[in-house]
């Protein structure tokens, strides 16, 4: 049995779908849906059973539950903008430590969802040489929870019994229960529906013009391929980038989801909020150079042809889930 924490949710659920497209049933969800509509991410897949996290927790540790293949620990608070340390170190730190040592000492395979937020303003590098984690500093609660875990796991000696993996901006499918921290491309596309324009932010440092801020964006199924073959390669272990390692502009992702929306390009570029302007990046881009050192063969989506995918065969799409 696989199980996917953070089943319901945005990758967790694109995870699901690659599972079920290998053929793979056996699936526990862990999640926490609440009121809000990602169970929606759930209609379409296929799965054993579903539990929520805490009870999941304690029945795990209790050992009530067996016959565990891999954890792909993907739950998480994903909200940059949460502002409850508290809350952030029990749900994203103390509960991914306890689920990585119980697979760690029961030799199950361990794949965790760590984030690019851990590079703060990038001004650092990107690089995810475990080696170089102490010269990271986060700019928000979310990616220093994060960054807790990876070093937590360097300094116990776990990087070389599980995985973690560094999102960096991932789009697509599922997305839709974020609220604001959907991506871009999900709002572009209601704007351009609403009002035939796409809002971007003005840039104020001079090296960058309007909108020409850059992200490395990365497609969710592409994600979703890339631990599918964690799975297969469970020699593979360590910290690793997930992102194309190629950055774009805002510009270029507005001008996809025009394209793909068969309408000519209006971008209007708006004042950024006092708030953002310190702490905003400018510039972010994964080393890819370690996965794909490993022989992961996984080709990432162009970042015109992974829009147009996901604005024709889901976003003006009847049904919009993976």
């Amino acid at each position: 049995m696989i199980i996917v924490t953070g089943g319901a949710g945005f990758i967790g659920s694109a995870v699901i779908w690659k599972l079920n497209e290998a053929g793979r049933e056996d699936i526990l969800v862990v999640d926490h849906l609440g009121t809000s509509d990602k169970w929606k991410n759930l209609v379409n897949r296929r799965y054993l059973d579903y539990m929520h996290k805490k009870v999941f927790l304690d029945r795990l540790l209790n050992g009530e539950i067996d016959n565990i293949e891999a954890i792909i620990h993907m739950g998480a608070c994903s909200s940059t903008t949460e502002n409850d340390a508290d809350y952030l170190m029990e749900n994203n730190y103390h509960y991914s430590r306890r689920l990585a040592q119980y697979a760690v000492y029961r030799n199950i395979r361990f794949i965790n969802a760590s984030s690019a937020a851990t590079y703060g303003d990038g001004s650092r590098g990107f690089s995810d040489d475990a080696e170089s984690l102490d010269q990271l500093v986060p700019l928000n609660m979310y990616g220093y929870s994060k960054q807790l875990f990876d070093v937590w796991a360097r300094r116990h000696n776990f990087l070389d019994r599980l995985v973690s993996l560094k999102f960096f901006n991932v789009f697509g499918p599922n997305e839709y229960h974020k609220g604001d921290m959907r991506s871009v491309v999900v709002k572009a596309f209601a704007q351009v529906g609403a009002e035939g324009t796409i809002r971007l932010f003005k840039s104020y440092r001079p090296e960058y013009e309007d909108g020409g801020q850059q992200r490395d964006f990365v497609y969710v199924k592409d994600c979703a391929g890339i631990i599918s073959w964690l799975l297969e390669n469970q020699d593979v272990t360590g910290l690793y980038n997930i992102g194309t390692g190629r950055a774009r502009t805002w510009n270029d992702l507005a001008k996809a989801v025009f394209s793909a929306m068969d309408m000519s390009p209006r971008i209007e570029y708006i004042d950024m909020p006092e708030i953002l302007r310190d702490r905003y990046q400018y510039f972010t881009e994964a080393e890819m150079k370690r996965l794909s050192g490993r022989g992961c063969p996984v080709a990432f989506t162009g970042l015109e042809d992974a829009v147009a995918d996901y604005v024709k065969n889901y976003l003006q799409a009847t049904d919009p889930y993976l």
